[in-house]
């Protein structure tokens, strides 16, 4: 075990980025190197601190880039694999979930209500099967050991509740409607800014603009994307956590992208909505299209399981088709249907679905994206290199611990056992200590007990506290919190990642002149 790190400071910033980049390229040896800093690579690089290993985590973008800000920012409880069968995914699934909430991240993640309306399109034998399901999904519950008062009991609702909780859908012929719970992230990219934070905190170089141009076994060659020069970053450990560009770096790794696909439609569109929305997929049994609240005046309409065939983008572009899907069914429980021009903006993640044809005796070539396993796989390349793929965002956590067990045996490194499962991510705390912090719950919500530092940013300076644009929450104060201390480097950390205005492009060019005076303002007064 290399000289270990324990800064116990969070904060990332631009000039933390320089001071560690110069040592990681230095010559010295880390423990791990890891390549990604989506959620499973931020999590790869917090395990591996955690265990006090000496870390090196780097991106050739920005925290959470890739797949991991383009969630339903729903953190499931395994429903959908038990009628596939996949019980130990199932059961994986609710006992990340129950971690996440209970431990490691109960400011970011909490329950989330859902009401599949019984409308004339649904028949009693499917309403039958979805009550079936969610019952079981309360017996997922129960086995990961998640409190009832953290994720409440499903219920049948009559005609009348499910009006007010859904009170946009078409009421001809409504009788009634289930109520189900799951867990839901308030951010699925300020989830993966925690946990970089956290692995940061336990001394972990957390490195952004940094590209791997070349792996091995006992290191990269990389790139500073903000200067052009090239060094050499040297571990004894190297865990490619790079989803779905992960095969372009590792020889011999196939990846099966699939298309998630969300909408985006201003909140008064459907009126105020307590609750979610499950909407069956019209032929699916076990698919829905959901409807998501935001809290900050926008719904998210999704999603969509389609495969991709050719080079991977840097940002999916979101096709006609599935615009036309999700309106499709999204009417077909309205009053009156969505037309396209409400839709305010639209976002496409890539599943990094492991290409099994030819190892597992079926052929997944042939198979729909939607009925590919979502279980991770741990790979070792003949080189040493170890990658991870597969999985999803609940799950992070186990696929970050698989990495790094895997990544030690094969290296011959001695590490302690991982300690995530009970470590808590920065601004997490226990719920009443949460509800009396100094600081405004949507706050709370986003920072855990970091709100109240955010909350005094903006009462000492009156600019600080107007909302970087009319009828959006986000303050100038959160922007210049992101520079200090969350890493934000540009404008598109700032709006497209640190916060979510940029998911709209009319707000986000609205906004664009406000991010640039922080920076500047950042940059004229250090931290």
């Amino acid at each position: 075990m290399s000289d270990t790190r324990t800064d116990a400071d969070p904060s990332l910033h631009a000039r933390r980025r320089a001071r560690e980049l110069t040592e990681a390229a230095d010559g010295r040896v880390a423990d791990v190197l890891v390549v990604g800093l989506g959620a499973t690579g931020a999590g790869v690089a917090l395990d591996a601190a955690a265990r006090g290993l000496d870390v090196v985590a780097v991106d050739a973008h920005d925290l959470a880039f890739g797949t991991s800000r383009w969630s339903s920012k729903l953190i499931h409880g395994g429903l959908r694999y038990l009628a596939s069968a996949q019980f130990d995914v199932a059961h994986e699934s609710a006992v990340e979930r129950g971690v996440l909430m209970t431990r490691t991240a109960p400011h970011l993640v909490a329950a989330q209500p859902f009401v599949l309306p019984l409308t004339p399109l649904v028949s009693r034998s499917q309403a039958s099967l979805a009550w079936a399901g969610f019952r079981a999904g309360d017996m997922l519950r129960l086995a990961a050991r998640t409190p009832r008062q953290i994720l409440p009991v499903p219920r049948r609702l009559s005609a009348t509740e499910a009006r007010h909780l859904a009170p946009s859908v078409r009421t001809a012929g409504l009788r009634g409607g289930l109520l189900s719970w799951d867990g839901r992230v308030t951010d699925d990219a300020r989830l993966v800014t925690a946990l970089a934070r956290t692995a940061a905190a336990h001394g972990a170089r957390v490195l952004t603009r940094v590209r791997a141009l070349e792996l091995t076994g006992t290191g990269a060659r990389i790139r500073d994307e903000l200067t052009g020069e090239e060094g050499e970053i040297r571990a004894r450990a190297v865990i490619n956590a790079s989803g779905v560009w992960a095969g372009d770096l590792v020889e011999g790794i196939r990846i099966r992208p699939s298309r998630g696909t969300h909408l985006v439609l201003r909140s008064e569109r459907l009126g105020a909505l307590p609750a979610g929305l499950h909407i069956p997929i019209p032929g699916e049994t076990n698919r829905f299209v959901l409807v998501l609240p935001q809290g900050d005046g926008r719904v998210y309409v999704g999603l969509t399981d389609e495969p991709v065939e050719g080079d991977i983008p840097d940002v999916p572009e979101v096709p006609e088709t599935d615009i036309g899907f999700l309106l499709d069914v999204l009417g077909s429980v309205l009053d009156t249907p969505v037309a396209r021009g409400e839709v305010v903006g639209a976002f496409a993640g890539l599943r990094p679905l492991l290409d099994t044809s030819g190892h597992d005796g079926r052929d997944s070539a042939s198979a729909r994206t939607s009925d590919i396993s979502r279980r991770h796989a741990v790979l070792t390349s003949p080189d040493g290199v170890t990658t991870i793929v597969g999985g999803k965002l609940t799950t992070y956590r186990r696929m970050a611990q698989d990495a790094v067990d895997a990544a030690t045996a094969a290296r011959g490194i001695s590490a302690a056992p991982s300690p995530t499962a009970a470590l808590p991510l920065v601004g997490a705390a226990a719920p009443a200590r949460l509800r009396s912090l100094p600081a405004p719950p949507r706050l709370v919500r986003r920072y855990g007990t970091e709100a109240a530092a955010v909350h005094a940013l903006a009462a000492g300076d009156l600019a600080l506290a107007e909302p970087v644009l009319p009828g959006h929450p986000v303050t100038r104060a959160e922007l210049l919190w992101a520079v200090r201390h969350e890493g934000a480097l540009d404008e598109s950390d700032l709006l497209d990642r640190r916060t979510r205005i940029g998911l709209v492009p009319e707000d986000r060019a609205e906004a664009l002149g406000v991010a640039r005076e922080v920076l500047e303002r950042a940059a004229a007064v250090r931290p």
